[in-house]
């Protein structure tokens, strides 16, 4: 079992960057990827990025490649989102997740094993 906590959200001005930080514990973490998901208030809950701790492989949602990167420091078992700037669109409350699966997972938020409580990111524009 895994545990997720969240961290690093807030009242961000539009173009300001932000950095999300994820802090996970547990057992066999390295059978775990972790990903980003966030949800805007009405909206579904969408994944935005993905990692596989093991060898680093990253996906993301299309729409914020380039402008999120998410890594991980093994030392702190922390994963983290930096967003490099903000869109009001990006507003939400942002999760991570893990799913003990080989290959990250995007589109399918119910196949993740563990959440954390999320933190809320609003941009004001």
């Amino acid at each position: 079992q895994l545990q997720l906590v969240e961290s690093g959200g807030g009242l961000v001005q539009a173009g300001e960057p932000l950095r999300l930080s994820c802090a996970v514990s547990g057992s066999d973490l390295e059978r775990y990827n972790i990903g980003w998901f966030r949800q805007a208030p009405g909206k579904d809950r969408e994944g935005v990025a993905c990692i596989t701790p093991k060898d680093n492989t990253t996906d993301y949602k299309y729409t914020v490649k380039g402008r999120f990167t998410i890594s991980m420091d093994n030392a702190k078992n922390t994963v983290y989102l930096q967003i490099s700037y903000l869109k009001p669109e990006d507003t939400g409350v942002y999760y991570c997740a893990a799913i003990r699966i080989r290959v990250c997972v995007l589109d399918l938020p119910d196949s993740y094993d563990y959440w954390g409580r999320g933190t809320q990111v609003t941009v004001s524009s």
